[in-house]
């Protein structure tokens, strides 16, 4: 690995997953820490005059990305740009995943066109994940899709499906949907691997779990549902977004400086 890198304009696009949604930060523009923001800090503690934006707002589908993200990124004249996107379109009933990868394979070549370095991104394995778990064979598809993609327009991959600690719950924030600050953390080391930096964010290395009594498990899933389930379902009925009247967090580049934080 490498301690210096090329890169000094990063723009991150995509939904919830890259604005970090699980983790909270109350410092952070938007309440929010996630992943890209973590890369960046190392980032820009490894080059001088280091800027980062993040255009990326939860729940958008892929247009949506592509119609609002894509040609603002651009204008910033990024060197480096990661986006993630087509997860919300592979989870919702009757999406093609091979129509979902025809509009992500245009968008890459969008991304591409300026010489930028690109990272895009498999999504996890939910096979472990209730309700998300019946969706596992539409997410293998696409992610099938996504390194033909990578390796047609010259675009770096972060493998999230071989990442198999992210198959522990703890990697989880507690509505099952979003990465948690370790799974965020541990994303961040996956995408700063795949761009070959050097960086001291330390893997997630878990002791493992003590078995739970079926009864506190299915008490523990009903409250879930409650909670988080039924209020995305209510959504899509409705034809509403978690991202409805939420603008980007951090729209321009703007200079950034490492934290010495975990």
């Amino acid at each position: 690995m490498s301690d210096r890198h090329p890169w000094s304009r990063y723009v991150a696009i995509g939904d919830s997953f890259t604005e970090g949604l699980g983790d909270p930060d109350p410092g952070a523009p938007g309440g929010n820490r996630g992943w890209a923001d973590r890369v960046a800090e190392v980032l820009a503690g490894r080059t001088d005059d280091f800027a980062y934006a993040n255009l990326a707002v939860r729940g958008r589908l892929l247009q949506q990305v592509i119609d609002e993200q894509v040609e603002s990124a651009l204008a910033l004249g990024p060197d480096l740009v990661t986006v993630s996107a087509g997860g919300n379109d592979i989870i919702r009933p009757g999406s093609d995943p091979d129509e979902v990868a025809a509009r992500f394979d245009r968008l890459v070549a969008d991304l591409r066109r300026d010489g930028a370095t690109v990272v895009v991104f498999t999504g996890p394995d939910v096979g472990m994940t209730p309700v998300l778990g019946l969706v596992r064979g539409k997410a293998a598809i696409y992610n099938e899709h996504i390194h033909a993609i990578a390796l047609k327009h010259g675009a770096l991959v972060a493998d999230m499906w071989a990442l198999r600690v992210l198959r522990d719950p703890r990697m989880w924030a507690p509505d099952r949907l979003h990465h948690s600050p370790v799974g965020h953390a541990t994303i961040a080391a996956a995408v700063l691997d795949t761009l070959d930096v050097d960086h001291e964010l330390e893997p997630f290395t878990p002791e493992p779990l003590a078995a739970r009594p079926w009864r506190e498990a299915r008490a523990e899933d009903l409250g879930w549902a409650r909670e988080y389930l039924v209020p995305w379902v209510v959504r899509r009925i409705r034809h509403t977004s978690s991202g409805d009247g939420i603008t980007p967090k951090r729209p321009e580049l703007q200079p950034f400086g490492g934290r010495d934080r975990p």
